[in-house]
């Protein structure tokens, strides 16, 4: 991280020095195997909270399909006001978790912790999407797992959904590895009929995307603590399907091999990059890629957030992206 640590609030340093640490010592074996046993113990896990409100917030846990361990976390935000639930409309987020498509969960402390702050200050309810994971279930299982979620919803949205929720003000969203999912669920319901759900559109933070060319920003922040390049080279690996490489068209999205959107109906794009982040030359073309297909696309820098700051409401940036994301909503959904 080119940032001053000391710029940084205590909490956010000693988490970065930690999980540098771990993940490279202790998670990464050196022969390249994932230490899952280890990483499950360190992933805190939360408790959903169906009957009493946390921050306004509560939460219910649903279960797809028991084998392949898919369900998501429901967060739905409680209004204290005089109004009803039939008369309060709010949109819905199918959210999708980052970590490299290899850790994490929807429950874990971390991303239940953001949801709870997204369900409550933007405000939407909030569907947390827990898919399977790579080395043990590689490309294109995230990508099933994440589309058979909106299928179940669009089907089964009476049976799941509170009734301030408004389907037809839909969203994905993701951070990281989950924005590349986002984009490819975009991308599978522009090819898709969906009844209920209507895509109003994409929120990618800091998404996970790569290529087997180096961009300057892979190399000059290469010793980066989320995301150094020997660490996404790891990823990639562990993910994408024996004998691909980084440019296989769900990593470079807009490559050489890339799947043609020009004709696609494709809901706006929003695009929320950080100056110290390795992959945000990948962001940027990602979104100039969007705009030469002629693609309404919304690109937000903020000049001094690392990756997975949105993570940290402790830092500046994180009340500007809140306010980024919620005028990106209000823009879409006012049409």
């Amino acid at each position: 991280m080119s940032q001053n640590s000391a710029d940084l609030p205590w909490k956010v340093r000693l988490f970065t020095s930690l999980f540098s640490f771990t993940y490279k010592v202790m998670i990464r074996r050196s022969d390249g195997s994932l230490n899952r046993l280890l990483l499950n113990f360190l992933d805190y896990k939360t408790s959903p909270s169906p009957d009493k409100p946390i921050d306004g917030v509560t939460t219910t846990d649903f279960t797809i399909d028991e084998d392949r361990n898919l369900w998501f976390r429901l967060y739905n935000p409680v209004f204290r006001t005089s109004t009803t639930d039939n008369e309060v409309n709010i949109p819905v987020i199918f959210y999708f978790h980052g970590s490299g498509f290899i850790c994490m969960a929807a429950n874990s402390k971390l991303f239940d912790d953001l949801c709870y702050r997204l369900a409550r200050l933007l405000p939407a309810v909030i569907i947390s999407v827990n898919y399977r994971l790579a080395p043990e279930h590689r490309c294109p299982c995230q990508y099933e797992d994440g589309f058979d979620v909106i299928k179940f919803i669009d089907k089964s949205y009476l049976e799941v959904l509170p009734n301030q929720a408004n389907l037809k003000h839909s969203f994905v969203a993701g951070d990281s590895a989950g924005g590349n999912l986002a984009h490819h669920m975009a991308l599978k319901a522009s090819k898709s009929e969906l009844f209920n759900i209507k895509l109003t559109g994409v929120i990618a933070i800091q998404p996970f995307f790569g290529g087997e060319e180096r961009t300057g920003s892979e190399i000059k922040l290469s010793r980066d603590p989320f995301v150094p390049m020997d660490t996404t080279d790891w990823m990639w690996r562990s993910f994408l399907p024996e004998g691909s490489n980084r440019d296989h068209q769900v990593s470079n999205v807009l490559g050489p091999n890339s799947v043609d959107i020009s004709e696609l109906k494709f809901p706006a794009v929003l695009v929320i990059i950080g100056g110290l982040d390795p992959l945000q030359d990948w962001q940027k073309r990602y979104y100039e890629g969007l705009k030469k297909s002629g693609k309404e696309v919304y690109l937000v820098e903020y000049v001094n957030a690392f990756h997975s700051f949105y993570l940290f409401p402790c830092v500046p940036e994180f009340s500007l992206f809140i306010k980024d994301v919620k005028d990106f909503m209000q823009k879409q959904m006012s049409r």
